[in-house]
């Protein structure tokens, strides 16, 4: 099909073309709403839309694949491509036989941050009293018709953007039929062969100082079910239809992931991301944000093994240790001579290992079909531009911002974007006064770690301009950095203006050439045997410069205590 709109009227924000062989010609493809579009690499205008084409990797590649080939659906032309990115390095496991890859994809569970259920008006507040958050609708009482809340599905959205995935403007939802206690319409309406989000990446800086691109291939809207609970009576499970209906997008990977600390990482970014958007608070301690986490092992470059699901890990840590225990039981079954059986499995946090729940169902197993009770969903190209304008920096961007505005390490701006309330904490500090760098390093090193130590979170006790008062007073040559310490210490505790706090208590730095003049000549007086090691090595002048410092209860100024030390020692 021809396009004669201009290009930026059609392409999707935040792609990159790549250069392809189209049935011969090289030609420009670029994603843009409701598929790709071939344009020509000399007139730069549209050629072609491709409304179903999607991008299949290789099989065995990771990430950004070296080739790929694309097919729209009804098989009329193929399209190849080659990428730059290089693969990844591997992470093995070394067992009897050798060494094993292990290969790890998952299916991410993130509630919708909104005031009401995915078909209904029932509230979604946390917490509440058993089945008090519960319509009609959710209960599956007769003649009950499910109605979509709209802002679920701008939520969804927002997502697949800040996820760099393609948005398909018309996506169906389907009936997925099993039978569960806590799922009252005997089937939950989720997405199937039609998902709202396509496509997209997240992109990981590991702890190494890797950078790992981990393939998204789907967002899609689905239900949450009831929670079942068997301690209440010694006789029968109670059912809790609070999270019925609850809107879940579940967010599936790609097998791209390749070790314990890569899952880890990812999950902590993909939470960070959601932050950032406010489309999922990231709770996992009360199952907002919980994962399925698909495991299998091979040898370096055999075709992918049979594959385990661990169900509902909601933590972070546990979900390394699933992992890592998972991967090492596959390898000792294989290696034993056994057969890998393709099941779901449980996470035993407390003992660190994982036991077999059920037999892994498989899509057929559920008998998916449209639900009759609802239209597709169409969305308008307006719809998607308008909610792109509105995203926020997110981590990545933000990152790169810190890194090139305020002259920060990857590891500082690291620490500072890992959640929005963090990093604007910090643009707050620097908008009061304090010097960048100054700020960070008082952040990593002595206000986030008094925070992490009492189980508080940004802000703490003190404002963004408290500290920036205390780090200004250094600059200042007002307090020195070891009182800067104490006055955040009394701050801390008895609250009020950091500069207040060094009048009251005289906390102001001796900067008095005549009263220091008396401490270094008493001190140097008494130590004359460290006198002569001074001589003959200046770095141990530093024993003189604490001796002051505590004579002077940590008020000296250091700068002038080191010239009147040098000039004592060395006249």
């Amino acid at each position: 099909m021809a396009l004669s709109a201009p290009i930026s009227a059609i392409l999707k924000p935040n792609w990159c073309a790549q250069q392809l062989c189209i049935n011969g010609a090289v030609t420009l493809v670029l994603p843009c709403f409701g598929g790709f579009c071939a344009v020509s690499a000399a007139a730069k205008r549209p050629l072609l839309h491709l409304a179903n084409l999607s991008l299949l990797p290789r099989r065995g590649e990771r990430g950004l694949p070296r080739a790929c080939e694309a097919r729209n659906r009804t098989g009329r032309i193929t399209v190849r491509c080659r990428t730059d990115a290089s693969r990844r390095k591997s992470k093995l496991i070394k067992g009897a036989t050798g060494d094993w890859e292990v290969v790890i994809g998952m299916e991410v569970h993130a509630q919708v941050s909104s005031q009401a259920k995915l078909f209904s008006g029932a509230s979604t507040e946390f917490g509440g009293e058993a089945n008090s958050h519960v319509s009609l609708v959710d209960a599956a009482m007769p003649g009950m018709l499910p109605v979509i809340n709209a802002e679920c599905v701008r939520q969804a959205v927002r997502t697949g953007l800040g996820l760099k995935a393609l948005i398909n403007l018309k996506s169906v939802f389907d009936r997925k039929n099993y039978f569960y206690p806590d799922l009252p319409q005997g089937y939950q309406i989720s997405q199937y062969k039609s998902p709202i989000v396509g496509e997209g990446e997240v992109v990981v800086d590991l702890a190494d100082g890797e950078t790992v691109r981990i393939g998204i291939e789907r967002l899609h809207l689905e239900q949450d079910a009831g929670k079942l609970l068997h301690e209440q009576n010694p006789d029968m499970s109670l059912v809790d239809l609070n999270r019925s209906g609850v809107a879940l997008m579940e967010i599936v990977t790609k097998p791209d992931l390749r070790s314990a600390e890569e899952a880890k990482a990812f999950i902590s970014k993909l939470r960070s991301v959601l932050r950032y958007l406010g489309t999922c608070d990231g709770d996992m301690e009360k199952g907002n944000l919980r994962a399925d986490v698909n495991v299998s092992v091979r040898k370096s470059g055999a075709p992918f093994g049979t594959r385990c699901e661990i169900k509902n890990v909601n933590s972070i840590r546990f979900i390394g240790q699933a992992v890592e225990h998972e991967a090492r039981r596959q390898i000792a079954v294989i290696e034993d001579g056994g057969k890998i059986e393709q099941e779901t499995r449980l996470f035993d946090p407390v003992k660190g290992e994982t036991r077999s729940m059920r037999t892994k169902e498989e899509a057929h197993d559920y008998r998916y079909f449209p639900d009759p009770d609802l239209l597709p969903l169409e969305l308008a190209p307006s719809l998607i531009t308008d909610l792109q304008k509105g995203l926020p920096e997110l981590p990545d961007e933000k990152k790169a911002r810190f890194m090139r505005d305020y002259s920060l390490s990857p590891y500082d701006a690291d620490v500072l974007i890992a959640e929005r309330e963090t990093a604007e904490y910090f643009e707050e500090m620097v908008a009061a006064g304090s010097e960048p760098k100054a700020a960070a390093n008082w952040l990593i090193n002595e206000y986030f770690g008094r925070l992490n130590k009492d189980g508080l979170t940004v802000p703490g006790p003190l404002s963004a301009q408290a500290n920036a008062a205390i780090l200004r007073m250094v600059a200042e040559n007002v307090i020195s950095g070891k009182v800067a310490k104490d006055v955040l210490t009394i701050a801390w505790a008895e609250g009020g203006d950091p500069r207040e706090i060094v009048e009251r208590r005289g906390l102001k730095q001796v900067s008095d050439v005549g009263e220091l003049e008396k401490i270094v000549d008493d001190i140097v007086t008494k130590n004359p045997d460290k006198v002569a090691d001074a001589k003959a090595n200046l770095k141990a002048i530093g024993w003189f410069v604490g001796q002051v410092m505590k004579a002077s209860g940590g008020k000296a100024n250091p700068q002038t205590v080191n010239e009147l030390l040098r000039k004592r020692i060395d006249g």
